[in-house]
């Protein structure tokens, strides 16, 4: 062995802000941490807004609101269901909570105190789930593949999957006014903004047609939307006109328009950052089936 051989190099490793990146394609608009500054100023229209967190409050951008609000913000430390029995609490004597950490903790690890302490008494408490899909190279442990399927059947919780940085902004005040529980998939960091191109307000239990087309309808939910939206660009150089339906709202579905426009004789493709199991593709078949309307395909990521 040559002792004067360079020595090989380890493989390099991605740090946690790498892995954590942002969604944004290069050159994309973004506006940074929305879901922080939209809590941030509703809290200043709105005293009963608090903030919770279990340990996470800068990589779900809820230390926006901390550093704005720090008497309002409460870290519950790594106890995902102490942080949703305290939200509870809190909600049971008139605040309204918003609570951040980690899809998969939520749903996985928290899921009997969201059903039994928050959405069986219909308690007015926002859970924000961060790093929804796969969003992270942090492996299966981190990636909530399956939480819409894991919530979709819980009594009374609203679930919103937001495409951008417009549909957080928007949807944080109204979640805040809805009577009962809410889930949201968060995208957190530098978040694309797409949709003010497209004349859209955020409704919740609404879905919005962002642009027609005669030959294929996608119907897409969070990040996929702009994913959609860039293949419905693409595909016009092949002479394939393509609809976009974007879909925020999970639970309530928005089944009058879903039906309206996927029984207009075109192609209907699903377009979703979960598995295909219990999200939007089975949301939509079930929805055509039970109408008796035809048939879908999905895509998921």
């Amino acid at each position: 062995m040559n002792a004067h051989a360079p020595a090989a190099q380890a493989p390099h490793r991605l740090t946690t802000s790498a892995m954590i990146a942002s969604i944004a394609e290069d050159g994309q608009r973004t506006a940074k941490a929305p879901f922080g500054h939209a809590l941030a100023r509703l809290a200043e229209e709105r005293q009963d807004i608090v903030g919770l967190s279990a340990d996470l409050a800068k990589y779900t951008d809820m230390h926006v609101f901390r550093e704005a609000h720090p008497e309002r913000f409460f870290q519950m430390g790594m106890a995902e269901q102490v942080m949703l029995g305290a939200a509870a609490g809190l909600a049971e004597v008139g605040l309204v909570p918003f609570a951040s950490t980690y899809s998969v903790f939520a749903t996985r690890r928290a899921y009997d105190f969201l059903c039994l302490d928050i959405a069986e008494p219909g308690l007015n408490v926002n859970v924000v789930g961060a790093l929804p899909g796969l969003t992270t190279g942090y492996g299966p442990s981190h990636q909530a593949t399956e939480d819409l399927a894991i919530l979709r059947g819980m009594p009374g919780l609203t679930i919103v999957d937001p495409a951008d940085s417009v549909d957080i902004e928007q949807a944080v005040p109204a979640l805040a006014a809805a009577p009962g529980p809410t889930y949201l998939r968060l995208l957190r960091g530098a978040v694309p903004t797409v949709l003010d191109e497209y004349d859209y307000r955020f409704e919740l239990g609404r879905a919005a047609q962002l642009r027609g087309g005669r030959d294929v309808l996608f119907i897409s939910t969070g990040l996929m939307t702009t994913r959609a939206l860039a293949a419905a660009r693409d595909l016009e150089a092949d002479h394939i006109d393509v609809a976009v339906l974007h879909v925020p709202t999970i639970k309530p579905l928005d089944r009058e328009t879903i039906l309206r426009e996927a029984t207009k004789g075109r192609l209907v493709v699903t377009l979703e950052n979960h598995t295909l199991v219990g999200g939007l593709a089975e949301s939509v078949a079930s929805c055509l089936a039970f109408a008796g309307a035809g048939t879908s395909s999905g895509a998921g990521t």
